[in-house]
């Protein structure tokens, strides 16, 4: 008898809500996958940007002072994926009732080919803003998530198991 292949093969990012599992050494790190509360195939929003205003000094006519006004994250946007537990659907339940929204720590850790994390993103201070669910299909049993919007305050980047 063979054992059943694992659902979440082709599904190369995990998320989990402890920004803790970023840091971990690398034998804990392959089980990371095991554990983490979705994994998607697809990640955007891994950045951010500056605001910045054009300020035209009088008498200076060769160039337009360009200051900084304020710094913005963008929304990391998960695609395509599928929740191993209801943690994520919890977590986007309970900003819903509270009115300040239910912020936690997280990370998305990038798995390499082998399935063993590569690269993480820890954010800070997260929102499940927007979650969207699948298309239904009567041929298909798989709990899936659309996609899932996370509004954050930060964002780092750290090499699993440094």
């Amino acid at each position: 008898m063979t054992a059943p292949l694992d659902p979440l093969a082709k599904f190369r990012f995990v998320v989990t809500l402890d920004p803790g599992d970023a840091y971990l050494p690398p034998a804990q790190a392959q089980l990371l996958p095991m554990v983490a509360a979705g994994a998607f195939q697809e990640v955007t929003g891994l950045g951010a940007s500056l605001d910045v205003l054009a300020y035209a000094e009088g008498g200076r006519n060769d160039s337009v002072h360009q200051l900084p006004v304020r710094h913005s994250w963008n929304r990391i946007v998960l695609k395509r994926g599928v929740a191993r537990d209801p943690g994520l659907w919890s977590w986007y339940a309970a900003g819903l009732a509270g009115s300040l929204g239910a912020r936690r720590d997280g990370s998305v850790v990038l798995l390499g080919p082998d399935g063993v994390p590569a690269v993480a993103w820890t954010f800070r201070a997260g929102l499940a803003a927007k979650w969207t669910g699948p298309d239904l299909h009567a041929e298909q049993s798989a709990v899936a998530v659309e996609s899932l919007e996370i509004a954050h305050e930060g964002l780092s980047r750290v090499g699993v198991g440094d």
